[in-house]
């Protein structure tokens, strides 16, 4: 992809870190994460034109917490903290830090008391959002305490000659009034960085990388309709056309009339027919009284690869496999935090490349979600396809809490796509991250004309974010959500109640399971 002038973000373990490299996404900026172990190495590439150390939840005054890799402050490279970044930075040159008392969180107000590069533009009195423990009481010097807290908490410090800067507070959080403006004073006026992304080239360049690499061989791909999956199958189509074979495999858990939408819609995208299979009576059978939320994402994922391998064999031989892997999913596994507690390989044809000695094409390994949607409307792919939510890679099978069969299904499928349908046209879907039926394994009382039932009970569950990170519930209005309920248990006989989720993330999760 050439190499770009790029801004690292160096994560000590904060949840905001993946947040903080969009922003200067969106700034224009090309940016990549990588933990504390990668840091000098990341850092000293010609491109790196500045560095962020982002927060973490340890104390930079235990003597375990992460540190700076060697070096690193001698590079001569523009520097900003964030929180526990700040600290590390005052820790590694002399200053001096302190915990308890000064403990902020939320929305703090702060006063800039110093002219300083990074607050250039910016009010001298603005709010921002605090999250710390400890705190520098005595900056290292060369510093100067350029912003302080109505607590009197240093909230910032800058050593402008060596470029060198602190935050307490989180700029890259929308509660921080002026925190784009405050990133964007160090991407342009510190790191010198004006050279825009350009995702318009992104195409050209991917094209032209996948035409050199695959030349005359073929190219395997899995496909599911949704937004990741398509735009990596349409890009490396329009790369090498019918030398690519896209696979849609039906595994019987999804969406009312998902799997006839799907293959209508990418045949008309993509120079190759779809190879579709029908192996919905397999994954059920597979799980049959199954009902721990981790063994039907492993049996899915299992079979999966059991079905896709079959395909390959079939109408191969290819010599690569593409997969629609996100930046996202790359630095999950490279978190100071260790690897992802579960690894969902069906989402990504894990164990595939390795069975079969494919060799791998990652064409969107470095964008977020919203730059994929924006790819994609760059190859003209229909905004229908490009606004769909979210869908787990399990499909139906973990929003039908219990075990897994074609009744329940039934059931789940219909309340769902009144779900979406009435979402649709009270125009409140496209508003939504994502949503969602949910059917529990548990039935409650009713009264259904003058009898009494006994039947099922589904959970509506939408939520409003922007990668997923974090999520808050959506607030739909009340008329749509009656109208919701209304129709499901009038329409969908089995289901007597509907419940509405107004759980956020943290504490709970998007998907019930």
């Amino acid at each position: 992809m050439g190499k770009r002038p790029t801004i690292v973000v160096i994560d000590f373990g904060s949840q905001y870190s993946q947040l903080i490299t969009r922003r200067l996404r969106e700034l224009g900026a090309f940016s990549e994460m990588v933990p504390p172990k990668m840091a000098g190495e990341a850092a000293g590439r010609e491109e790196v034109a500045g560095l962020i150390l982002s927060g973490g939840p340890s104390s930079v005054r235990e003597a375990e917490a992460p540190g700076l890799a060697a070096g690193l402050l001698e590079l001569g490279k523009p520097i900003l903290g964030i929180c526990y970044g700040m600290q590390l930075l005052a820790r590694e040159l002399g200053g001096e830090i302190s915990g308890g008392s000064g403990r902020e969180y939320g929305d703090t107000a702060v006063e800039v008391e110093v002219d300083s590069e990074l607050f250039r533009s910016t009010p001298a009195r603005q709010n921002v959002w605090m999250s710390h423990g400890d705190h520098v009481t005595t900056p290292p010097e060369g510093f100067e305490a350029v912003a302080r807290s109505e607590g009197g908490t240093l909230a910032a410090v800058a050593d402008d000659r060596r470029r060198i800067y602190g935050l307490q507070f989180h700029p890259e959080v929308s509660h921080t009034e002026y925190g784009m403006h405050i990133l964007e004073n160090f991407v342009r006026n510190i790191c010198g960085l004006e050279e825009a992304w350009d995702r318009g080239s992104f195409v050209d360049e991917q094209i032209e990388e996948i035409r050199h690499r695959v030349a005359d061989e073929r190219v395997l791909c899995a496909v599911s309709g949704g937004v990741d999956s398509t735009v990596m199958a349409v890009l490396i189509d329009r790369a090498i056309g019918p030398q690519l074979t896209p696979v849609f495999v039906n595994n019987g858990l999804l969406r009312q009339d998902e799997a006839s939408r799907v293959v209508s819609r990418l045949n008309a995208l993509l120079h190759h027919r779809l190879v579709e299979i029908d192996a919905s009576s397999i994954f059920l059978e597979k799980l049959t009284g199954v009902t721990d939320p981790e063994e039907k994402r492993r049996i899915i994922g299992h079979t999966f690869i059991e079905v896709f391998e079959s395909a390959a064999a079939e109408h191969g031989p290819f010599k690569f496999l593409a997969q629609g892997t996100l930046y996202p999913d790359r630095i999950e596994s490279l978190s100071v935090r260790g690897p992802s507690h579960v690894i969902k390989t069906h989402h990504n044809v894990g164990g595939l490349p390795e069975r079969l000695g494919f060799e791998l094409i990652e064409p969107l390994k470095e964008l977020f979600k919203d730059e994929v949607r924006a790819i994609g409307a760059r190859l003209n792919i229909p905004t229908e396809l490009l606004t769909r939510h979210p869908f787990p890679g399990p499909g139906l099978a973990v929003r039908c809490l219990g075990e897994v069969t074609e009744e329940r299904l039934v059931l789940l499928r219909k309340a769902d796509a009144i779900f979406i349908e009435e979402l649709r046209r009270s125009g409140q879907y496209d508003r939504i991250w994502q949503a969602g039926a949910v059917l529990l394994p548990l039935r409650s009382v009713g009264v259904m004309g003058d009898g009494r039932s006994y039947e099922s009970v589904v959970a509506l569950r939408a939520v409003t974010s922007v990668d997923a990170m974090t999520a808050d519930w959506a607030r739909i209005p009340d008329t749509v959500l009656a109208r919701v309920s209304n129709r499901i248990v009038r329409e969908v006989e089995g289901i007597n109640r509907v419940v509405y989720d107004i759980s956020s993330k943290p504490p709970s999760t998007i998907e019930w399971e």
